[in-house]
């Protein structure tokens, strides 16, 4: 190896990881990991969707950051390329998203979106 990162597909912030693992704690089941995924519907055409799940496929993607992991299976990751799984607190609550640069518009939920 080079020495040089190669650069991922989909990034996973510091502070969704942060709140992953916080989370994983309070479950205390280490073997947790934060699945996103993409599915048909929503009032823009695709919506976002978060799970927590033990399994990770052979073909899914994998990022680690702060000692916890982040899942994206093929067909999702083809349409978050470039997105950016992030967490926030404010005062319309918490929640976690996607920041996707490849979503055209998107709805007043933060949720769905069309590509």
């Amino acid at each position: 190896m080079s020495g040089v990162e190669q650069a991922l597909p989909i990034e996973f912030s510091q502070a969704a990881a942060k709140r992953v693992k916080t989370l994983i704690e309070e479950e205390e089941n280490e073997t947790l990991k934060l699945r996103v995924f993409v599915t048909g519907g929503g009032c823009s055409g695709f919506q976002y969707g978060f799970t927590f799940a033990e399994e990770v496929n052979p073909d899914d993607m994998s990022i680690e950051r702060e000692g916890v992991t982040l899942v994206v299976d093929p067909m999702s990751l083809q349409y978050l390329v470039g997105g950016v799984v992030d967490y926030e607190e404010g005062l319309q609550g918490a929640r976690f998203f996607v920041n996707n640069p490849n979503a055209t518009t998107t709805c007043g939920c933060g949720a769905s979106f069309a590509v």
